[in-house]
């Protein structure tokens, strides 16, 4: 059987980051493959859909509507590297094409910057940090007499979404000992017997997240979930861990929660801005600290994200199952 015709969508630096030479190698064997760096649909991109079998996508590459398959009659399946396909592709497109999302290498190290984030926020680290900023040893002293009032071992912390993110994270921190308290109507209860979770309405969660990390998928019932009123239901003092996206919560609502040192947050993400404007108050305020959406970001990640790519692809064209298909009725409870 000959080789599929495969196009790239993807700038070359992008490209390089999740196709270094052994994968490109691995790319050749597989398909006979052009990149196209182009973020719109071009010119030179419509030709080279005209003849195309294959897609791999990233979130750099074109959104594609359902004239995608008037551009590429010869199409029949779309592997994405990355998780998020729901707004990238037409509705109707995954239900006459085949296609893929990796999510599953993403999940274990967006857990690790959530274990990350949630240590350095429970031990309070950064105001120790600030503390020190000072021309003063004061900080010594009044811990020597004092003691601090900080940890995390055996401490109750609420999570919003309890996918892949979530599991992965509290796997991650079962050596301490930590008791979840989960809010997620369609995670299977019975997943209660082999993680330490308790499943919990949101008023109740809200009301007792003293540590909250949000994981859950922006949906249009989750969309806003953290919002202004739900933000006052927190307890005073209140950390928010977000390495989910940043429409789940009000971002304008927190930043004024946080500058007035009622909550404070711990945020990979921001929405509706980002990159977080270089003025934005969170970049700054005490209480708050921003990472540039890095938690899936390492290349080993992205290797492995092309790895799953292009297992699927192969199966499929040697037609065998794909492992990784997204399909219309995932799509409501997707990001």
């Amino acid at each position: 059987m000959p080789r599929p015709r495969l196009i790239v969508c993807a700038g070359q630096d992008l490209f390089t980051s999740f196709f270094p030479s052994p994968q490109q190698r691995q790319l050749s064997r597989l398909s006979r493959w052009q990149r196209d760096g182009a973020s719109s649909l071009t010119p030179a991109l419509r030709r080279r859909l005209s003849t195309a079998q294959a897609l791999i996508t990233t979130w750099d590459s074109p959104r594609f509507s359902e004239d995608l398959l008037r551009l590429a009659p010869q199409l029949r399946i779309i592997a994405h590297c990355g998780g998020e396909v729901k707004s990238r592709f037409a509705r109707s497109l995954f239900e006459q094409l085949t296609i893929t999302a990796a999510p599953v290498p993403m999940a274990r190290a967006t857990a690790e910057l959530g274990a990350t984030l949630l240590l350095y926020a429970a031990r309070n680290v950064d105001f120790y940090r600030s503390e020190l900023r000072k021309r003063s040893n004061h900080i010594y002293q009044d811990l020597h007499l004092h003691g601090s009032s900080e940890w995390l071992i055996g401490r109750e912390v609420a999570m919003i979404g309890f996918g892949r993110i979530g599991r992965a994270l509290v796997d991650l921190l079962r050596g301490f000992d930590l008791r979840w308290l989960v809010y997620d109507p369609y995670a299977p209860r019975f997943l209660a017997k082999d993680y330490p979770v308790r499943f919990a309405s949101l008023p109740t969660l809200l009301s007792r997240a003293h540590l909250l990390v949000l994981t859950a998928a922006l949906t249009e019932e989750t969309r806003g979930i953290l919002s202004r009123e739900n933000l006052a239901r927190l307890p005073h003092g209140a950390v928010v861990i977000n390495i989910a996206r940043g429409g789940l919560l009000d971002l304008a609502a927190l930043t004024k929660e946080v500058r007035r040192r009622r909550l404070r947050c711990a945020l990979d993400v921001t929405d509706p801005a980002e990159p977080l404007p270089v003025g934005h108050a969170l970049r700054t305020l005490p209480g708050a600290i921003v990472t540039p959406h890095m938690a899936a970001s390492r290349r080993q990640v992205r290797r492995e994200m092309a790895e799953v790519v292009m297992k699927d692809l192969g199966n499929f064209f040697r037609g065998n199952a794909v492992d990784n298909r997204v399909t219309t009725a995932m799509l409501d409870r997707m990001t």
